[in-house]
């Protein structure tokens, strides 16, 4: 059996960024990764785009990782929220905030292969890949493990087991933990287009009557398209020609950005809300979407995953220099104290929000336009509702040193 501190359970971006925060700390890691080695620097296959809060992009340079996501990370510096056919609005300035920008847009695959390029050089963490987590069973001061590699069973030991396996998560399953949540009776249609008047820096919120649609820019003068609508309407919106999608799409978000260009594959997600009442259970706290899962609408996703990093790596940090247990009651009643407010808040914001701005009854729709031109004139709402946004809104944890000296952006 072999034997380690802390072991996390699966390596998309909340996973893997953990790893990369944790990668410098004295403690004996492990990482389980289902997907194989591919070649280096080779595009992987997750064509989404994530909106970086500014919190976030601390985070990553804590993490070492900015750096490399940079180059094609394009700033937010305001954002426009708007109903269609209605006259409220509202915007959010990075001057008004005092940021040099509110966040910042960058391909899902470029976060990847800065994680990828880190743990290749990572000496103090074991990679399992591909490897699947078959069993767990909790012990008195440890996790047993069986995984499978290779086609063949091991066994591992861990202090503390992190679950990051994303939305269907097999560990939160095998433990039969409580999901709450609800279906949004909603559809995100996600493309990219290129647009005849970018407004670099420019992202775009539109309330329609199906739903949100949301333009946040990119690198090279593109979009990324988050289009809303009511599952019946997904299949006709799939099977549009090219032309006549982006004459339904210029339609619906008007001619901000002027001319729209013909758009990238199209994919589609149903949307939902689930989170977890208890994130933190005996040796095991669970992250990311394996915890939580998010409407769109305000971006906070992967976000408020990179935030459960921050928090844990900072509580790890401590606990590795006292020469403490990684996975004991005090080690997870401190993450809990970091993560219960903020992942509650965010699930409620991003759900209100949800549900306050698909309803096309004239009442409500009369009450969210004069919501937009209130929050417009009332500069300390909409500076609390950025600073929340943008992941700085009440204390944050530190991250851990790297080789001794402490990166650019640490949090806290």
């Amino acid at each position: 059996m072999t034997d380690f501190d802390v072991v996390i359970a699966g390596r998309g971006l909340v996973g893997g960024s953990l790893a990369c925060a944790l990668r410098h700390l004295p403690l004996k890691m492990a990482l389980i990764e289902s997907t194989p080695a591919g070649p280096p620097h080779q595009p992987g296959p997750d064509d989404r785009v994530i909106a970086l809060s500014l919190g976030s992009r601390q985070i990553l340079g804590g993490t070492g990782l900015w750096p490399a996501i940079a180059p094609l990370a394009e700033p937010i510096r305001c954002v426009h929220v708007s109903e269609r056919g209605a006259c409220g609005f509202t915007r959010i300035n990075h001057r008004e905030e005092g940021v040099e920008a509110l966040g910042y847009v960058t391909p899902a695959r470029v976060i990847e292969r800065a994680i990828e390029g880190a743990l290749e050089t990572s000496t103090g963490l074991k990679i399992f890949r591909p490897a699947r987590l078959a069993h767990h069973y909790v012990r008195p001061g440890r996790v047993e493990l069986e995984i499978e590699l290779a086609g063949q069973r091991q066994t591992l030991s861990t202090r503390l087991l992190v679950a990051a396996d994303g939305h269907d998560s097999g560990i939160r399953k095998r433990l039969g933990i409580r999901v709450e949540g609800h279906d949004y009776g909603q559809d995100a249609v996600i493309t990219t287009v290129e647009v005849s008047r970018p407004r670099p820096g420019w992202a775009f919120e539109r309330f329609t009557d199906t739903g949100p649609l949301a333009f946040l820019p990119m690198t090279g003068g593109r979009y990324s398209v988050v289009w809303c609508c009511h599952p019946e309407q997904t299949p006709e919106l799939m099977a549009l020609d090219d032309a006549s999608f982006v004459e339904r799409l210029q339609a619906r978000f008007g001619w901000r950005l002027g001319r729209l260009g013909l758009p990238s594959l199209r994919q589609v997600h149903s949307l939902k809300l689930r989170f977890l009442g208890q994130t933190v259970h005996e040796r095991l706290i669970l992250i990311g979407n394996a915890a939580h899962t998010l409407h769109p609408v305000a971006g906070q996703g992967f976000n408020l995953g990179l935030r459960d990093v921050a928090a844990l790596a900072s509580v790890l940090d401590e606990v590795a220099r006292a020469g403490q247990d990684p996975g004991d009651s005090a080690t997870l009643a401190a993450y809990r104290r970091w993560r219960g407010r903020d992942q509650q808040l965010t699930a409620m914001l991003t759900d209100t929000l949800a549900r306050v701005f698909v309803p096309s009854v004239w009442p409500l729709r009369l009450a969210r336009n004069l919501g937009l031109l209130g929050l417009d004139l009332t500069p300390p709402a909409r500076h609390r509702l950025a600073r929340h946004l943008m992941g700085l809104d009440g204390p944050r944890p530190r991250l851990p040193l790297a080789g001794g000296i402490e990166l650019e952006g640490s949090y806290g």
